[in-house]
């Protein structure tokens, strides 16, 4: 009977304890988790709009497989190009800021990653100490002088119970890969200012091709009035009007030859040298495509050619794991940590087997009242997300127009152009009939002039619609991600959401 009675009592004394503490931290976790439910991200991510009718109107061809290639410049079939924009980036601070950010967040990468990993430490220290004669220390050490000899190995390791760790890593990752991509966004954004500087350089050339022409042109015509003054067809006034002429055109084409060293100093800027090595680069030989072949499947794959975009992408998946670490700081911490190692009073002793310490020391922490700061944490997250997805979306968006932009001026270029030569042609051959009129006396030299300025304006602006053809290539294959084959995060970008682990 007395049996039973001891049995009855050491139920409640060893099980029920145990079983309450599983409730009491059970009860906890729950009330942790309920503390934060209302607090959720608001945004989504967007799926890219529709472009099968601007494709279809482009007037272009369509392939699966005209995504740009890695090298879009050489398309251009300029030899000089392709050299200096190999050079821009190999060369350019920019770039090489970009990858100082990618190593700094790789660093940052390793952190977030030795806190899933054991810390191990070792320590060794010496003290000379006096010890109280009314302490806690017992004699003979009491109130005497003693060295105290100490050599431990610690062991900390947090159990990741929450994911709070593996997030804070996969969050480290995304910023990580963030900045790769964006690092290839600024190659492309160089190698695009390269190219456009480029053009804008062989634009000038040929506009000083058109001055210069004139020029001759008012030179041969200075020459009909003089010879038509001596045979007494013309005035003086004659003269005078085409002489005046002269300096006017000979300071247009100096402030070409400005402009055509303003653009090769600011090729050099962007190769990152100085402005000598402008002295090397000779006139560009660019051609442009007559033949526009486009992906026939923009929107859908858009979002693995952008750079721009892929890196707006892993913000997002940077920020949906950010949110699940702020959640699991609502609940507890749990830590272990052991060491071993020996102690001593007496150095001699030192090595001892009786002079070995042990210490084991499991460690729990749980935030009960901390003013709001977790929640706050947690909605800061949110909106961090939400704006990362506001950045995305509106990125897509802002891409799928860039690209309609070009499809848009290339399709109307080639309409603009045919009415340009016509215009071109029109007004040199009315140039060159008032000039035969002039030379028989049948013209006067207003109408000479008047042909003249009509015949320069439109050459003028085909040279100009012939640069505006080069320009607008190297901003579709921009616009198209220069030839970026990124890796992309593992979740759809449709339908991507941040999970609720609560």
């Amino acid at each position: 009977m007395n049996s039973c009675k001891n049995e009855a009592s050491a139920h409640p004394r060893y099980r029920l304890p145990l079983a309450a503490r599983f409730s009491v931290a059970a009860l906890v976790v729950l009330l942790s988790g309920c503390s934060f439910n209302d607090l959720k991200p608001v945004s989504s991510l967007q799926e890219p709009g529709n472009a099968s009718e601007t494709l279809a109107d482009s007037g272009a061809t369509l392939s699966p497989s005209a995504w740009p290639n890695q090298t879009w410049w050489s398309s251009f079939n300029d030899k000089q190009l392709d050299n200096l924009v190999e050079e821009a980036l190999a060369q350019s601070p920019t770039l090489r800021s970009a990858a100082a950010r990618v190593r700094q967040a790789n660093a940052m990468e390793v952190i977030e990653g030795a806190s899933l990993l054991p810390h191990i430490e070792a320590s060794a220290s010496t003290t000379r100490e006096r010890f109280s004669s009314n302490g806690t220390t017992p004699a003979p050490v009491k109130g005497t002088w003693q060295n105290v000899d100490q050599a431990t190995l610690n062991v900390g390791y947090e159990l990741d119970f929450w994911g709070k760790n593996r997030e804070a890593v996969e969050a480290a990752v995304g910023r990580r890969k963030a900045l790769e991509v964006d690092s290839r966004a600024a190659s492309l954004i160089l190698s695009s200012a390269v190219v456009q500087t480029y053009i804008a350089l062989q634009d000038t050339y040929e506009q000083l091709d058109v001055a210069q022409a004139l020029l001759n042109q008012q030179i041969d015509i200075e020459k009909l009035t003089q010879q038509r003054f001596t045979a007494e067809l013309g005035s003086q006034i004659d003269i005078k009007q085409s002489q005046a002429s002269l300096p006017a055109s000979r300071a247009n084409i100096a402030a070409l030859k400005e402009m055509i060293e303003l653009n090769q100093n600011k090729l050099a800027s962007l190769l990152g040298q100085g402005p000598d090595r402008d002295r090397s680069i000779t006139r560009p030989r660019m051609l442009a495509s007559n033949h526009v072949v486009m992906p026939s499947n923009i929107p859908a794959e858009l979002v693995g050619h952008r750079p721009d975009v892929v890196a707006q992408r892993w913000r997002v998946e940077a920020s949906g794991h950010e949110i699940e670490v702020a959640k699991a700081r609502f609940y507890p911490n749990v830590n272990l940590t052991a060491f071993v190692g020996l102690q001593s009073l007496a150095f001699s002793t030192f090595n001892d087997h009786s002079s070995r310490i042990l210490g084991v020391s499991p460690a729990i922490s749980l935030p009960i009242f901390e003013g709001g700061r977790l929640r706050g944490n947690l909605s800061a997250q949110n909106a961090a997300y939400d704006l990362a997805v506001e950045n995305y979306n509106q990125t897509v968006v802002d891409a799928l127009r860039d690209i309609a932009d070009q499809l848009s001026s290339l399709r109307w270029l080639k309409e603009r152009m045919a009415q340009q030569v016509d215009a071109v042609n029109t007004a040199q051959a009315a140039s060159d009939l008032v000039n035969l009129r002039y030379g028989a006396g049948l013209a006067t030299y207003l109408q000479v002039l008047a042909t003249e300025n009509a015949t320069l304006a439109q050459k003028r602006q085909l040279v100009t619609l012939e640069s505006r053809a080069l320009s607008l290539q190297a901003n579709l294959s921009r616009a198209l991600g220069g030839g970026y084959r990124p890796e992309l995060p593992v979740t759809s970008p449709a339908n991507s959401t941040v999970v609720d682990k609560s």
